[in-house]
C-alpha cells in the first residue's frame, strides 16, 4: 500500500502520523501535532488547514485515515470538533488521496487488542510497533495508531485477513 497518513482531528491539537507499509512490515516516517492559532474559529481552522497541507505535501502519502468522532454531552464542542474533522478530511481529499474512517474502538482494538484501551496503552503499543520512533505526544500517537489500523484493515499489510480470521 505504501505510505499512509493517520490523522487524529482536534480543534486545538490535530495529531498526524505517517507510516510506510511494505507487506507485513510497518515503519515510522514522521509524526507531529498541528496546533491551531488565531483570534476566532475561522482563523483556527485555516491554521490547521495550512499546517496539514504542508504535512501532506512534505510526506506525500498514498492514502489517509481519520478517526470518526463521537457525539458527547457538549453539543457546541462536538460541532467544533466536527469542523476540525472536516479540515482533516478535506486536505487529503484535495490531494487526491482515498480517506478511510475508523471508530475509536476499532483503532484501539487493532493496535492494543482491546477496544477500550486508554491513551497510555495506545502510546505504549504504538512505540512497540514502531521502535525508535520519537512520538510528539498523545495526539500524534493516536494518529499513528489510526494509520496502523488503516494498514491492517485496508489489506495493506496482509494482516487484515488474519485479524478478520482471529475475530471470527
Amino acid at each position: 500500500m505504501g505510505r499512509i497518513i493517520g490523522i487524529d482531528p482536534g480543534l486545538r491539537n490535530l495529531g498526524w502520523g505517517v507510516i510506510d507499509v511494505a507487506g507485513s512490515r510497518i515503519t515510522h516516517v514522521a509524526n507531529g501535532i498541528c496546533q491551531s492559532s488565531g483570534p476566532d474559529l475561522a482563523a483556527r481552522l485555516l491554521s490547521l488547514f495550512q499546517q496539514l497541507q504542508t504535512v501532506v505535501s512534505t510526506h506525500a502519502p498514498g492514502s489517509a485515515a481519520i478517526e470518526q468522532t463521537f457525539v458527547n454531552k457538549d453539543g457546541a464542542g462536538t460541532l467544533k470538533l466536527g469542523q476540525a474533522r472536516g479540515v482533516a478530511m478535506l486536505v487529503p481529499a484535495q490531494a487526491g488521496l482515498p480517506v478511510g474512517e475508523y471508530a475509536p474502538n476499532k483503532v484501539k482494538k487493532a493496535v492494543v487488542g482491546v477496544g477500550h484501551a486508554d491513551k497510555r496503552q495506545v502510546l505504549h503499543m504504538v512505540q512497540l510497533q514502531l521502535p525508535g520512533a520519537v512520538i510528539a505526544g498523545p495526539d500524534a500517537a493516536d494518529a499513528l495508531a489510526i494509520a496502523i489500523c488503516h494498514a491492517h484493515y485496508s489489506g495493506a499489510s496482509g494482516l487484515g485477513a488474519a485479524i478478520a480470521r482471529a475475530g471470527a
